[in-house]
């Protein structure tokens, strides 16, 4: 399962590398299901993983000038904090027993993943419909909509804070729409935000959980690869026909932990 596991995160860095997001996904699934760790655990080395592969996706797309660091900073201020919030403080409040609706007992465990499986469902709608953008569109810093960019960056906090998924798949439309960036570099500027959302709120869990730094530094490489590849792969492979393929993945392996969480629990 180990083996799997490692390719799974190679797998999650190729993802990111081609369409800026949707590998982080999978992240939390693989350290539970290939690896055996618990679900809070796995969302704090989900982080992680993720925080470390998306800064070397976001450092190779700077070097081609695809990272806007105005946009970065505005959308990241509100994100980061709320992330850094979300882990520091509610999620050590939240109780492993939370409630119990008839034979079906509810647990901390329970609800991360099958919250997690929705949130799975969402992206997986999101890439498989694959509305077309168009990457001609002009930067327009003057079109920054503050209050808008502000609310969004709170809910990608929450999502990443809660679940310890980088949320790309949320992040590059709302920074072609927000923001009117061009598409490819809506894609370096989402793992330049990625990155600081998950590695600051991978910093508020310090102390909460013993960290095996080998193990993650491990996982981190196999994903630093696997983005490194992806970029690589950009231009070489049809985006949207992998990005399609990718969503249909993902809703089955969400639709297969609703069934093991709820069901076959």
């Amino acid at each position: 399962m180990e083996v799997l596991g490692y390719l799974a995160s190679a797998l999650i860095g190729i993802s990111l590398g081609l369409i800026g997001g949707g590998g982080s996904i999978l992240t939390v699934p693989v350290m539970v299901y290939l690896f055996g760790f618990s679900p809070p655990v796995a969302t704090s080395y989900s982080l992680f993983i993720i925080g470390v592969s998306s800064l070397l996706g976001a450092y190779t797309n700077y070097k081609k000038g695809l990272v806007n660091f105005k946009v970065a900073i505005f959308f990241g201020a509100s994100s980061v904090t709320t992330v850094f919030i979300t882990r520091k403080f509610l999620m050590p409040a939240i109780p492993e027993a939370i409630m119990r609706i008839g034979s079906l007992d509810i647990s901390r465990s329970m609800l991360t993943m099958v919250l997690f499986a929705l949130l799975m469902l969402i992206a997986s709608v999101s890439m498989i419909r694959n509305k077309k953008t168009n990457s001609d569109v002009k930067e327009c810093p003057d079109c920054i909509r503050f209050v808008k960019l502000f609310a969004y960056g709170v809910g990608i906090g929450l999502v990443t804070g809660l679940l310890g998924a980088g949320g790309g798949f949320l992040l590059i439309p709302a920074l072609i729409i927000l923001v009117k960036l061009p598409m490819k570099q809506a894609v370096g500027t989402s793992l330049l935000i990625i990155a600081l959302n998950s590695l600051i709120g991978f910093a508020g869990d310090l102390g909460h959980f013993q960290m095996d730094w080998l193990f993650l530094w491990k996982i981190s490489t196999f994903a630093g690869l696997g983005i490194l590849a992806g970029g690589f792969l950009n231009k070489r492979v049809n985006g949207d026909r992998l990005k399609k393929g990718f969503g249909f993945f993902v809703l089955i392996m969400g639709v297969y932990i609703i069934f093991k969480e709820l069901i076959f629990h």
